[in-house]
């Protein structure tokens, strides 16, 4: 059985950083404000305080719910008419953008590439650190390329809550930002990953797609419960529509657990369960790591080493920090997207 809500009432003591009084104590909150409009000094809130009770780090935050001073008198746009995050108390309906019912060859028994009209690229990220040095790998390696991001599940849901989208939107890193069911509140909203794949390819002419959750994995310790099973199905999802579909693995050097040392449980899992052929960029210049994924690849996925620029990325001012370590504790993490990133270049 779930656990409640763990609700509680507070006032805004601070707009920036915002900082909530419950109970007497300023905590650290966040705010949604696509969903519940902005906060001021003062206002009346209702917060989530479940994440912060817990002592959790990336989510180490209370969650503002709803704002009792201003924000009961919103109203949605023309055109906004599928719910996401439905039946729950915060649905709410958005303007879906995949595009209109295509009729197929009747005989064909599966999507193409040429179904999709065009040849784009999907590079699957096992998490939403992998994203900013993927797409300034990206851009360095092949500068007319356009990149965009899908958010999935598997980490945080609200499309605003990533400072590295805003930051590498603002640099024109990436094209845009699909937020893909049950993610919400991005440039575009979609009810399937299929769906963002289709729109990107079709409706906004992308050249690849970056894929993956939202900051903030999730985890319960276990083999198959964890925000990394995401993975395999955005991989999955870019596989059946025909896609050229790319794996960028969750590799570390200096992570204190054993499982997502060298390579990543999560990455050797999702190599395991994948049902077609993926092609995985390998950082050059490390070849037990190349071993090791080579052995989990097999025969069923292609290996393919790139160069990480780790010293451009290093200097690019974008997010140089997993976990609580740097780039120079952790190296190996940011070679994997670097190279994933690289790889993404056009046809040699």
């Amino acid at each position: 059985m779930s656990g409640r809500l763990r609700l509680r009432r507070g006032v805004v003591v601070t707009e920036e950083p915002l900082t909530v009084e419950v109970d007497g104590q300023p905590r650290p909150a966040w705010a949604d404000t696509a969903l519940l409009g902005e906060m001021r000094e003062g206002d009346e809130v209702v917060v989530n305080v479940a994440a912060l009770d817990l002592g959790l780090g990336s989510g180490g935050f209370d969650v503002v719910h709803v704002n009792l001073t201003g924000g009961l008198d919103a109203s949605g746009k023309d055109g906004e008419h599928v719910m996401k995050l439905n039946y729950t108390s915060i649905q709410h309906p958005v303007a879906p953008a995949e595009l209109p019912v295509r009729v197929m060859p009747a005989m064909r028994s599966k999507l193409t590439a040429e179904d999709i009209e065009g040849s784009m690229t999907v590079l699957v990220l096992p998490l939403h650190g992998h994203l900013a040095p993927a797409a300034w790998a990206a851009a360095q390696s092949s500068p007319d390329l356009k990149v965009g991001y899908v958010q999935t599940a598997g980490g945080a849901l609200p499309g605003s809550l990533s400072r590295d989208v805003a930051q590498l939107r603002e640099r024109g890193l990436l094209c845009g930002h699909i937020t893909a069911a049950p993610a919400y509140g991005g440039e575009h909203e979609t009810l399937s990953v299929a769906g963002a794949l289709d729109v990107a390819a079709n409706g906004l002419g992308w050249d690849a797609a970056l894929v993956g959750p939202g900051p903030g994995i999730i985890g319960s310790d276990t083999r198959f419960g964890h925000g990394g099973m995401a993975a395999l199905d955005n991989a999955h999802a870019a596989l059946a529509l025909g896609l050229s579909t790319l794996l960028s693995p969750r590799l570390s050097e200096a992570d204190p657990r054993d499982r997502h040392r060298r390579v990543s449980h999560h990455t050797l899992t999702v190599l395991e369960l994948l049902l077609g052929g993926v092609e995985i960029p390998v950082p050059e210049g490390n070849p037990d790591t190349a071993a090791k994924l080579a052995d989990a690849a097999g025969d069923s996925h292609k290996l393919k080493e790139a160069q990480p620029d780790l010293v451009g990325y290093a200097a690019s001012g974008l997010p140089t920090r997993t976990m609580g370590r740097s780039l120079d504790e952790d190296r190996l993490f940011f070679a994997a997207p670097l190279a994933a990133g690289a790889a993404l270049r056009g046809e040699e």
